[in-house]
């Protein structure tokens, strides 16, 4: 089968803070079949041409994969002939793969060169062996995604078709697939993690082995030039480290409101001298500390003013149609008075988090594990096994160095009853939270989110509170002060699902969805197709009514650091966005701003700078 490779989609480099200069991009049209009792190994699919055709990095329930397929697929198979450039001949040859849901393995030239499990974060192969210089070969993917396995998925649906806050699913690739040449010792991805206090850059510079005689240069720049450089040998440790002081006029911090980014160059330089490897990064100098409930950025109080993102897209699903639709999402929230998103329930893909931290906006990272428990059967949205931390160990890997992530945000609502045994979950929830205070000891992170606290050392506790009244939402957080905050309870008993309260900072991390769609505002609610949190409001002036008083609630409280309103943009029938699932405009933005913009009670008591 013919495949025309030219001016695929998503062009862009899709790693922008760890870039090299050489690499093939592989978006674009690919051989593809659905394999729907995951019989194509039996049956040949490795060794044949495939019967349809795809464009990758669309999954294809996506309207823009060009296949837009929504039912049921337990297993789909790619297939497109690659052919390593003849220039990169003598390096090793790595594939990458942004993202495929969920597990996948991959043939070159009819040799397994790799197997990965977990959908929302990305691996590599070396393909050298299996893909000489200038010779075509076949690239087999085989993606499984069997809807009733354990494992994260987030927000797709387990039933067939989309309903309440479940939407339509993602199967196989949906993240830019490429390619590029490293040298036999090369350097691994960095990672930066700023040090305000002593203003500095704490670098790590992993290398796939060491080079005797060898050494590590990095060098930091802004616009004026050339800030510090140092150089650590390449010999003696398998993760060279370096911490880089900044002369003190040359201190530039990252914030909100100023969002500034240092360039970082990073060269493997052998015995000679002689370049062997080089990569392109950034950073920003920023910290996140904690006082008391109140959670600083670079010393200063700042109410984390947050949305609810989803990143789903009405033609690409979790794939954005294109680099711009993720700045648009930025700038949308920002224009309607956010400064900073919980991005929900799926890894988003790491350009989304090069725009945040060029555009200063601030991001709670995620996982996908929505509604996790340990029953059996419809009840069960999905299930912790082994395969929760590995991936979650991949995203924080990934993510490390980016000044816009300020906390960290394993879980999210799960449904755990206090009980005389400790289960899966249990042990999954303390798994995920010590390996993300092991890998990074620089945010704050929470627990999960809303529902089900478990873990006593969480540096952040929070509820999720969907009251549509604002005078009885008040009345919900008037005890936080005192000490006793509002908490999710258990539908069956009636009792708090967490360990108590020890005076951590604390937010409403979900709250709003107020449902307005004004397509539907003359019929009853009960005959609505779209779906949102309480009574529907009646008019677009009672949305601006509750909506000034739920978020004046939070904002007008001593003790509440910040808040994140559900949600950005209407996704599928849940129609309780600021904008539309188009992103269209439903409200007057300006309004939306005003309210919002005021400054917080927490805030307005900041105290001494810590």
């Amino acid at each position: 089968m013919s495949v025309d490779q030219s001016d695929p989609p998503r062009p862009e480099y899709p790693r922008p803070q760890f870039r090299r200069e050489r690499w093939l991009n592989l978006n674009g049209s690919w051989e593809f079949e659905i394999d729907r009792s995951d019989t194509g190994r039996e049956r040949g699919l490795v060794e044949r041409e495939l019967a349809d055709e795809i464009v990758v990095p669309f999954a294809p329930e996506a309207k823009l994969s060009g296949v837009e397929e929504q039912d049921f697929m337990r297993a789909v198979w790619y297939r497109r002939v690659i052919t390593v450039p003849r220039p990169w001949e003598g390096d090793r040859v790595l594939l990458h793969f942004g993202a495929v849901d969920h597990d996948a393995t991959v043939w070159v030239n009819g040799i397994e060169v790799g197997r990965h499990r977990g959908g929302f974060s990305g691996f590599t192969f070396d393909i050298t062996d299996a893909a000489p210089a200038g010779e075509p070969v076949p690239l087999v993917v085989r993606a499984r995604d069997d809807p009733q396995a354990p494992q994260a998925r987030g927000k797709q649906s387990v039933p067939y078709a989309p309903r309440a806050a479940k939407y339509w699913r993602t199967t196989g690739i949906w993240q830019t697939v490429w390619m590029e040449p490293v040298p036999p010792t090369a350097i691994r991805r960095p990672r930066i993690t700023p040090n305000v206090a002593a203003g500095a850059l704490d670098v790590e510079v992993p290398l796939s082995a060491n080079l005797p005689g060898g050494a590590v240069h990095i060098r930091v720049r802004d616009a004026s030039g050339d800030v510090t450089a140092g150089t650590v040998r390449a010999d003696l440790d398998l993760t060279p480290r370096l911490s880089l002081t900044l002369p003190p006029e040359r201190i530039h911090l990252w914030s909100p409101a100023d969002p500034h980014l240092y360039g970082v160059d990073i060269e493997l330089r052998d015995a000679d001298g002689h370049v062997v490897d080089k990569v392109e990064s950034y950073a920003g100098l920023r910290s996140v500390a904690i006082t008391g409930k109140q959670i600083r950025i670079n010393g200063d109080v700042v109410f984390q003013r947050l949305v609810l993102d989803q990143g789903y897209y009405p033609d690409g699903l979790m794939t954005a149609p294109s680099d711009a639709d993720l700045i648009r999402d930025i700038r949308l929230g920002q224009a309607a008075g956010f400064n900073g998103a919980r991005l929900h329930q799926k890894v988003f893909e790491e350009r989304y988090l090069y725009h945040a931290d060029r555009l200063g906006y601030l991001v709670w990272g995620e996982f996908g594990d929505w509604g996790c428990n340990t029953d059996q059967g419809q009840s069960a949205n999905q299930q912790p096994d082994a395969s929760y931390i590995q991936e979650w160990l991949e995203v924080l890997e990934r993510d490390h160095s980016h000044p816009a992530i300020v906390g960290w945000c394993p879980m999210n609502e799960t449904w755990q009853e206090y009980g005389d045994r400790i289960t899966t979950l249990d042990d999954v929830m303390r798994g995920m939270f010590l390996a993300t205070k092991a890998h990074d000891t620089s945010r704050p992170v929470l627990d999960t989110s809303g529902y089900a606290h478990r873990i006593a050392e969480s540096d952040v506790f929070d509820s999720h509170d969907y009251e549509q009244d604002p005078k009885a939402f008040a009345v919900h957080h008037q005890a936080l002060c005192a000490g006793e905050p509002y908490v999710n309870r258990s539908d069956n008993t009636g009792e708090s699902w967490s360990i108590g309260y020890r005076g951590q900072p604390f937010f409403i991390s979900e709250f709003g969805g107020i449902w307005w769609n004004p397509a539907e505002a003359d019929q009853p609610q009960s005959a609505t197709t779209s779906w949102g949190y309480g009574d529907r409001v009646r008019s677009v002036e009672e949305f601006y009514t509750r909506f000034d008083g739920l978020v004046g609630a939070l904002l007008d409280h001593p003790d509440m650091f910040g808040y994140c309103y559900t949600q950005l943009t209407d996704v599928f029938q849940e129609q309780n966005g600021i904008f539309g699932f188009d992103r269209s405009e439903k409200f007057d933005i300006e309004r939306l701003r005003a309210a919002q913009l005021r400054p917080a009670a927490i805030e307005l008591r900041e105290g001494p700078r810590a």
